[in-house]
């Protein structure tokens, strides 16, 4: 088996080294191939997880390259992870709607459609290769924003693509931390789009949980007020703090010293440090505080479905397909698939909250005119985008933030010809 990591500078990568190593069992994997554009933090990557590997006895042939085609030609797996930009245009994504009083995030409102602006054209290109040098490979998908880029993808190529996030596997986390519940015997039903679902019929061995241990459940996500929690009656996901707690969250971001995007920076030094020193092998403590956990697991759980056909649920990012009847049968939604060597089944939907539909519909219009604007560099859809989404909506802000998103990404964006 060979597996591909598509920005393996990325501090996350030996966390997929380190799964494969717990399933080198049932996961025969021979050579992994570590690619990415900045030479020194590839170097680096590269170098430290030939060290993890080697103290943990993992028979398995690990090398870069710098080119994108070596990289994915014959690839059973392609895990991509990149992003356009650094965390630097992640600053910008954030501090220019925070100017306007807006959600400055870098999934979220209009920092996060230029993320996806930047990202597509790119990740087509990663797609448009996988169809020509390895048409029967698999690309994990955990570019964000995630939901939008499988949708790009999907859309506009005929690669094989699964979108994910670790957001699938929250409420099994939580009912560990909380009850120490073992995650199999944790289920439930599953709606939404990546970073905007929600989550209800809760069972623990096939018995609904009982209130209190709802609360308890509850309490574990603890970006959303946990009342606001208790009256919607349904766990959600974290970033549904941005839709519910605007303002309030909006505030504590303009009050706070620095950015999260800052904040990593800083954070990404305290981690390459650790990757760095040609003296350690494992990973640094400071990637703790990195957040993003699970994230390793879920795709590790993907190749195990899809490589040993083991029929396995999970929640992927796919085409809605019937799926959720009030949405486009082409929009990507974030729901449980049944996931084997096949491929991915999208499940029917059993229970839509009826509090949700509504901004579940509303986000997805926004994300489909994203989707528009950023493959066709279309400055009106982009504008129709801004007015659909929740988090923005005025006229006014609209005709400022466009040219002012415009102009600090015009390095990333040759599709809008600016």
């Amino acid at each position: 088996m060979k597996i591909s990591i598509v920005g393996a500078g990325s501090s996350y990568t030996p966390e997929l080294l380190e799964e494969m190593c717990n399933r080198r069992d049932s996961l025969p994997v021979k050579e992994i191939v570590l690619y990415d554009i900045n030479k020194e933090r590839l170097d680096i990557m590269t170098s430290f997880c030939q060290r993890f590997a080697a103290k943990r006895d993992l028979d398995v042939k690990i090398r870069s390259t710098m080119s994108l085609d070596d990289a994915v030609e014959g690839a059973d797996f392609v895990d991509t992870q990149i992003r356009v930009g650094g965390n630097e245009q992640r600053v910008i994504d954030e501090k220019i709607p925070l100017k306007y009083g807006l959600v400055g995030q870098e999934t979220t409102g209009a920092g996060g459609m230029m993320k996806a602006f930047r990202t597509i054209p790119v990740m087509l290109d990663v797609a448009r290769r996988m169809e020509k040098l390895s048409p029967n490979g698999w690309i994990i998908n955990y570019t964000n924003p995630t939901g939008l880029v499988t949708e790009a993808v999907t859309r506009y190529t005929n690669a094989n693509i699964a979108g994910f996030c670790s957001g699938g596997i929250f409420p099994k986390m939580w009912a560990k931390q909380a009850m120490g519940i073992d995650y199999k015997r944790v289920q439930y039903d599953y709606v939404g789009l990546n970073h905007m679902n929600f989550i209800s019929n809760v069972t623990i061995d096939g018995r609904p949980i009982t209130q209190e241990e709802f609360e308890k459940l509850a309490a574990e996500n603890d970006a959303v007020n946990p009342e606001l929690t208790k009256l919607l009656g349904v766990l959600t996901s974290p970033y549904l703090q941005w839709y519910y707690q605007t303002q309030q969250k909006v505030n504590k971001v303009l009050a706070a010293p620095m950015t999260r995007g800052q904040e990593v920076q800083l954070l990404e030094k305290e981690v390459y440090a650790g990757y760095a020193d040609p003296n350690n092998a494992d990973k640094p403590a400071a990637l703790a505080k990195r957040g993003g956990g699970g994230y390793s697991e879920v795709a590790m759980n993907f190749v195990n479905a899809v490589y040993n056909n083991v029929d396995t649920e999970m929640v992927v990012n796919v085409p809605n397909k019937g799926a959720i009847p009030f949405l486009p049968d082409s929009a990507v939604v974030e729901i449980p698939c049944l996931v084997n060597r096949r491929g991915m089944s999208p499940m029917h939907v059993a229970n839509v909250p009826p509090m949700c539909w509504g901004l579940i519909a509303a986000v997805k219009n926004y994300e489909q005119l994203a989707v528009e604007a950023a493959v066709e560099g279309d400055v009106t859809k982009m504008k129709w985008a801004l007015l659909a989404h929740p988090l923005v909506r005025e006229y006014d802000l609209v005709e400022k933030l466009v040219p002012e998103l415009l102009e600090a990404n015009k390095a990333y964006l040759p599709q809008f010809k600016l």
